[in-house]
């Protein structure tokens, strides 16, 4: 019997019972019905429960459509206008800035590679070590010689106890260590960008969810798929149509999926944060909603400053422009990047991070977009802190190492030479396997243009 992970009834109750308990809805008597009828909570990390399970689908089934009633009491909205509406430091858009008489904002060429380059940069150091905990990535860099971490992980010299300790991401492991990189290998932080680039380039930049939607059925595998972006294409194979798709039976809406498809929606756009956030809005309601979709406009608003801007603290403040200053992402952000601005330890910040977040799954889109911004606030542009820091914070590490990694690397132009691999990216996307970071940075400036 084949128990497949995230979109299975019996193993979605748990995960909803615990994003009700986020939003603030009151589920405790359905939450007995569920634990009287055996019925187990969400799991820490991941996995389908085992086949016995099978036998709560029916409960299970009831018991998620009942939860669809609730709803959350937060000011938390997902349509646009209202997130507008919600924010007063809302940007002009450039299309609006132009009208006035201001040129548009053109970033050098330079910034628009180092954000690609960064990307891929950050995304492989924390390829291998997704999934472990921070204290087993703090052990495994000590072991290596690589803490603070400087360089790629490595197995070469790590003792055998500590590797059984904290064993290495299966997938990764084989392309994403120092003795084994060759060329970028493929994950869904580097295919999603290209994904973005592909809709933009056949639709323009009227594209709409419906187009989104269509491009993932025509062109990326399910099995590539995560979380709310599984449960989204399960419903569009079933013949739910956006946005129902983002709330159909999807406990991970809130989750970290739509922040890691936006930053080429911000590289379009340089300077520009207010349309990067329209266009990352309409990705994003593919699968998510409230702060699975603020997370999503955060970063393609902070990509888009990312190309133009001179610090740090303008790129994060054109992010938070476009986040309700009431939800709970936006609350999270501005903490951290105070603790961020206060701690000179690095280590002090990520305690705080995990006291105030630990509670949270180890993919939602709040603690991660919090570490992002703690991450470049402390680093303040330099790179290798940068992607460090937001591996070393131990949620999701490959996607918090990406965005990290793509702000940072647009902000300086580049990326120092020893996070540099051999210019081919992998993907089982038609036509880029193989394909050179340069030529997507060169088709990503002609996407300015369009």
């Amino acid at each position: 019997m084949i128990r497949l992970t995230w979109v299975q009834p019996e193993d979605l109750v748990g995960h909803e019972l615990r994003q009700a308990a986020e939003d603030g809805r009151d589920v405790r008597e359905i939450t007995a019905r569920w634990h009287a009828a055996g019925g187990h909570d969400a799991p820490p990390r991941a996995g389908a429960s085992e086949a016995g399970a099978l036998r709560l689908r029916g409960l299970a089934e009831e018991l998620l459509d009942e939860l669809a009633t609730l709803r959350s009491p937060l000011e938390e909205p997902t349509e646009l206008a209202d997130i507008i509406a919600a924010c007063p430091s809302w940007p002009a858009r450039q299309a609006d800035l132009l009208q006035e008489g201001r040129p548009a904002a053109r970033p050098e060429p330079a910034r628009v590679l180092g954000a690609w380059l960064g990307r891929a940069a950050g995304c492989v150091l924390g390829k291998p070590v997704e999934k472990i905990p921070r204290e087993g990535i703090r052990q495994i860099a000590e072991a290596t010689g690589n803490w603070p971490i400087q360089g790629w992980f490595t197995a070469v010299g790590l003792p055998d106890e500590i590797a059984r300790r904290w064993p290495w991401n299966r997938r990764s492991a084989v392309n994403s260590l120092a003795e084994n990189i060759d060329g970028v290998p493929e994950d869904d932080d580097l295919n999603y960008p290209l994904l973005a680039l592909t809709v933009l380039e056949r639709h323009g930049r009227g594209f709409t969810t419906d187009d989104v939607a269509k491009l993932w059925l025509d062109e990326l595998p399910a099995g590539r798929t995560f979380t709310a972006e599984r449960v989204a294409y399960r419903n569009l194979l079933a013949g739910i149509e956006p946005p129902l798709t983002a709330t159909y039976r999807n406990p991970f809406r809130e989750w970290i999926g739509a922040l890691i498809r936006t930053d080429l929606y911000g590289w379009v756009n340089p300077g520009d944060p207010a349309t990067a956030a329209e266009y990352a809005w309409r990705d994003a309601r593919l699968t998510h909603t409230a702060n699975g979709v603020y997370g999503a406009m955060f970063v393609a608003a902070m990509c888009a400053q990312s190309l133009v801007a001179t610090s740090v603290k303008e790129v994060v403040e054109a992010g938070l422009s476009v986040v309700p200053p009431r939800s709970r992402l936006a609350g999270a952000v501005r903490q951290a990047v105070e603790d961020a601005s206060a701690a000179a330890d690095f280590e002090q910040v990520l305690d705080r991070l995990h006291e105030r977040h630990g509670d949270l799954h180890w993919v939602h889109t709040i603690n991660n977009a919090a570490l992002v911004a703690a991450t470049l606030v402390h680093a303040q542009g330099d790179f290798t802190a940068s992607i460090a820091g937001a591996v070393a914070g131990g949620w999701d590490t490959d996607s918090a190492g990406a965005t990290v990694g793509s702000i940072a690397g647009a902000l300086n132009g580049g990326v120092p030479e020893r996070w540099r691999m051999r210019d081919s990216l992998a993907s089982s996307l038609t036509g880029f396997d193989g394909i050179a970071l340069g030529e997507l940075a060169e088709r990503t400036e002609r996407m300015m243009e369009s």
